[in-house]
């Protein structure tokens, strides 16, 4: 009986494992998304240009994670597969593309003028095997484009798409150097934009002045968020401004807060105008004072 309870967990077990499957992680531009592919039995590196079948054609992209087991869950069917290791003639191709998107990001403008679109043009895009071209744009309305799609398409016969995108993306898409000095993150590192909101910022005490925590795009930041987690379980640990509290020199209030340092200052009741700086650990909340409000709740 012990023998086919063993067996029965066992089966069980093996029906609740989750389903495994070999992939590799390829990316298409330099900082952009990692996309899932079929490896189809070929061994790659990290680094490696490989042929790959996408929704939109052949395309060119560098591995950047190699032959992997991940479960199924990861997976976004379906799961599109690796054609070929790209060869001599493969990466001839690619810097040949390259030399036909210039010529035809300058033709494109000339089309923009002539037709007088309120567009900006920001990069053109040929799939790897030239069945399509892209064009990408930022706009701050609707554009009828329709007439610009003719033209293109009678000079460069193939399949035309313009794809408006928002100032962030094109601020991906071009690159620069933030106030920071450095790179921009979105175009050297950050694969995907983070959500961030002004709470980050004030959080951590930075100038709500809009031009000290907008970066290059005119949106906030987005190393706004990188210290986020850690402010946000630090002011969890530390008495919030108004807060009454216990300390070692008496009773006083909260009116200043470095949570990363766990340092507070209080306005003592005996000797308001010498505040007085403590250390979080040494305070005892008496009752929380709301914001906005003249009440005050017991800890």
């Amino acid at each position: 009986m012990k023998n086919n309870l063993n067996n029965i967990n066992t089966e069980s077990g093996e029906n609740t494992a989750a389903a495994m499957t070999e992939i590799i992680g390829v990316r298409f531009k330099p900082a952009g998304k990692v996309y899932y592919f079929s490896p189809q039995n070929i061994k790659v590196t990290s680094e490696k240009m490989v042929i790959v079948e996408t929704s939109r054609g052949v395309e060119i992209g560098t591995v950047v994670i190699p032959n992997k087991m991940v479960p199924d869950s990861e997976i976004i069917p379906p799961l599109r597969p690796l054609l070929r290791i790209a060869t001599p003639e493969d990466l001839a191709h690619a810097e040949k593309n390259k030399e036909l998107e210039r010529e035809a990001y300058g033709i494109c403008l000339q089309k923009i003028k002539e037709h007088k679109l309120d567009m900006n043009l920001v990069d053109v895009e040929y799939t790897f095997d030239n069945n399509k071209l892209l064009f990408y744009f930022t706009s701050d309305g609707r554009v009828d484009f329709r007439e610009l799609v003719k033209d293109l398409a009678a000079i460069f016969k193939t399949r035309i798409e313009l794809r408006q995108i928002g100032i962030r993306d094109e601020a991906k898409l071009i690159g620069g150097l933030g106030v920071c000095g450095r790179p921009f993150c979105c175009g050297s590192f950050l694969s995907e934009f983070v959500q961030v909101s002004i709470k980050m910022a004030k959080e951590q005490n930075f100038s709500l002045n809009s031009a000290k925590i907008s970066g290059c795009c005119g949106r906030l930041m987005c190393c706004l968020r990188y210290e986020h987690e850690i402010y946000d379980e630090e002011i969890k640990k530390t008495p919030a401004l108004g807060a009454v509290v216990s300390t070692p020199g008496g009773t006083g209030v909260v009116i200043e807060t470095n949570p990363l340092a766990g340092l507070v200052r209080v306005s003592l009741n005996d000797k308001p105008d010498t505040p007085k700086l403590f250390h979080r650990d040494l305070l005892k909340v008496i009752s929380t004072k709301k914001q906005g409000s003249g009440t005050a709740s017991a800890e």
